[in-house]
């Protein structure tokens, strides 16, 4: 036990690295304690935080769970990234990765999986995974650092290291108190101990503390990917082949002063002292492309849903199946990521190395990527991650990145590429299509039948093909392709889902909340459409199906009463309720909606969220409140589609976003809970689509399947 106050759960030091990392390093007046945490002489505490900041608020999130165990003054914490190592990597992913893996075969998949990315230092922001996955390695850090000023201290008064304790900075014991910055040269690591005491009442945690990133976000110091800037560097525009086309060599072509020109397989860069100067003179230029064989079109949309009628892979089975007496199918169309900072990256090759700086989800994969493609060693890379404007998945990928890498090798100058919004729209990595068909019965004690199948690409095998072939690349049906629809939280006696995998020739990624993002459409709305055909309240219908699931019958509970009576409540206006488990955390949204004039507008959102132990609840309700508007976009607006090998979708133009007088108000209630911490950057976005679609039944008796809910 550390200090008086202190006592509580031992955890193994298996679980977090013994030795430093050696990429992490102390600067002057700095002393390095352990692999996450190093303190100045002056008491200022920094953490290495190896998920990426995009808004969520992740940074401060990880840097207030180390400085709750240590006992630190929030005013003197500060971030640094995280360098590339093994401690840093990101071993929660490999959860997501394991949903179609026997249960038998868990357990050794999930080892393997560790050491995979262990060895592969695979550091990666994605999944919703930064608190599940750092939580303990960073309390553990904390805990340790605390014990070592303990034993520093002890050793100044005389006393016995179990007595003190640490708060605000300072070491204290009794009337004596010393602070860390006069400690931190007396630390010994010897004093660390193999199994750190974590504190049992938080003091930091659980608070709302303010972000770390809001002030230079604020004054404009805060430095996004564009804001980089180099000596001597020029900007590069591009335009990248139509999908799966090969363009002609351009041959001569006629430039403005100071500007060049950069050709490959794959795309084409003018390169220029301003970006606007770039891509002013790559307009003038018109490549000639072949079309490759079956360029994207109507077909990929019209694919998936056909694939309903193919055999498909039964993922679940289980009770009577017979008697099934309704049905219904949903579409959901192809969605872009749409993020407000378009793909970009700075470049520096030479002397056999290369620097880029990037806004990027995963600082492991873009490097590994920057290495093949400029045949270089892995040493002889580095990633300088920046902030993030907007990421939801897209920002994983490394495109830009290589691009950059290779531009700047071909003009020997440092290089800051720009993608155009016509190009990031056009060359997206887009979440799938997808389609559903299911057959159920109900009565009004809850559903008896359910009998699902559900059509979709499979969107792991086209990211792993770009970004990990060493993990397979093959489309494959199974579980993992439609999360969220086949571990129903619901008591069904009888129910069957099946996977039936739809073909696709376009590059396909993960959107903010990946399966569950269309399987919470397809899911909450039958749901609804089965308590309709036996006269049910919707939310009492799906409480009496979780008797033995207290924590989502509390959720749901505590939006019902929020939101208020479900139903018509006026002449075109209605409530609809939705409830998704995803990412480890429980989202129920009540949604209110009014149609005008054949207008639907969304007018009030009351959601309610179990995500476990809570770091900052402020950071939770934003996220939540984010992931509303994100999915209620997709929901109301959202659909790409493809035409003579190219997206219809050029910029905001076609593909419009939410804006603020039309946003919804959006009221948040956290469920206080001691269980181990959710994610929350991705579970409020499943439940949106199919708690409206409810509400504008409950309004006007109109029955929409079909995404998005408003088309042009």
């Amino acid at each position: 036990m550390i200090g008086t106050g202190v006592a509580g759960v031992a955890i193994g030091w298996a679980v977090w690295p013994r030795a430093r990392a050696p990429g992490w390093q102390a600067d002057k007046g700095e002393t390095l304690v352990n692999s996450f945490l190093k303190i100045g002489a002056d008491g200022r505490v920094t953490v290495a935080v190896p998920q990426a900041e995009m808004g969520q608020g992740i940074w401060s999130g990880l840097a207030q769970i180390v400085a709750d165990e240590l006992g630190a003054d929030w005013r003197a914490v500060s971030v640094e990234p995280a360098p590339l190592g093994a401690d840093y990597a990101n071993k929660a992913i490999v959860a997501g990765m394991l949903a179609g893996v026997p249960a038998a075969m868990q357990g050794v998949a999930s080892w393997v999986g560790n050491k995979l990315v262990e060895t592969l230092e695979f550091q990666i922001t994605g999944g919703s995974t930064s608190v599940r996955g750092f939580e303990a390695p960073l309390r553990l850090a904390g805990a340790s650092a605390r014990a070592m000023f303990c034993a520093a201290a002890a050793r100044r008064w005389g006393v016995d290291a179990r007595d003190c304790d640490t708060a605000n900075g300072f070491v204290v014991h009794k009337a004596n108190r010393v602070a860390f910055g006069d400690l931190v040269g007396d630390l010994d690591a010897g004093d660390a101990p193999d199994d750190p005491v974590l504190r049992t009442a938080p003091g930091l945690r659980g608070k709302p503390v303010t972000r770390l990133d809001i002030p230079s976000k604020v004054d404009g110091s805060a430095r996004f990917g564009v804001d980089v800037r180099l000596p001597g560097m020029v900007y590069a525009a591009i335009r990248q082949n139509p999908i799966g086309a090969a363009r002609a060599p351009l041959g001569k072509v006629a430039l403005p002063a100071g500007a060049s020109l950069v050709e490959q397989p794959d795309f084409v860069a003018v390169v220029a002292p301003g970006w606007f100067a770039a891509k002013t003179a790559l307009e003038a230029i018109t490549p000639r492309y072949t079309p490759g064989p079956n360029p994207p079109g109507p077909w990929l949309e019209a694919g998936v849903r056909a694939a309903l009628e193919g055999r498909g892979e039964v993922v679940r089975e289980e009770g009577d199946l017979t008697g099934a007496s309704v049905s219904a199918d949903y579409t959901l169309p192809f969605l872009a990521h749409a993020c407000l900072e378009p793909m970009t990256a700075t470049a520096r090759v030479a002397g056999g190395k290369c620097e880029v700086w990037v806004p990027t989800q995963s600082a492991s994969i873009t490097a590994s990527a920057l290495a093949t493609a400029l045949d270089l060693a892995a040493a002889d890379v580095t990633v300088y991650p920046t902030l993030i404007g907007g990421g939801f998945g897209r920002k994983v990928e490394k495109d830009a990145a290589v691009q950059a890498a290779l531009i700047a090798r071909a003009t020997a100058r440092p290089v800051q590429l720009i993608w155009s919004r016509e190009e990031d729209f056009g060359h997206d990595m887009w979440r799938p299509a997808a389609a559903a068909r299911i057959a159920g019965r109900a009565t009004p004690q809850g559903i008896a039948v359910w009998d699902a199948r559900i059509a979709v690409p499979d969107v792991g095998a086209s990211f792993m093909g770009r970004n990990l072939p060493i993990a397979g690349s093959t489309p494959a049906a199974g579980a993992a392709a439609i999360e969220g629809a086949v571990d129903l939280p619901y008591r069904i006696p009888g129910i069957r889902v099946a996977h039936c995998l739809a073909e696709c020739n376009v590059p396909l990624g993960y959107w903010r909340s990946v399966g569950h993002s269309f399987s919470g459409f397809m899911v909450e709305s039958f749901v609804d459409e089965l308590a309709v055909s036996v006269g049910a309240d919707p939310g009492a219908f799906r409480l009496s199906m979780l008797a033995d699931k207290p924590r989502h019958a509390a959720v749901l509970r505590a939006a019902l009463r929020a939101g208020g009576p479900l139903g018509r409540i006026a002449p075109n206006r209605g409530r609809g309720v939705a409830l998704v488990e995803s990412f480890g955390s429980i989202v129920a949204q009540v949604a209110e909606v009014i149609v005008e004039k054949g207008q639907l507008r969304v007018t009030n959102v009351w959601a309610a969220i179990d995500c476990g132990r809570v770091v900052n609840p402020d950071t939770v309700a934003a996220q939540i409140e984010g992931g509303i508007l994100y999915g209620l976009t997709a929901a109301l607006h959202g659909e790409v589609t493809f035409a003579n090998g190219a997206a219809n979708t050029t910029n905001f133009d076609t593909y419009p976003l939410l804006t603020l007088a039309d946003s919804p108000r959006i009221q948040v209630q956290i469920i206080a809970s001691t269980e181990a911490p959710g994610g929350v950057g991705e579970p409020g976005t499943p439940p949106i689509a199919a708690a409206v679609a409810n509400a504008l039944f409950a309004a006007t008796g109109e029955r929409r399947r079909d995404l998005p809910l408003i088309r042009a």
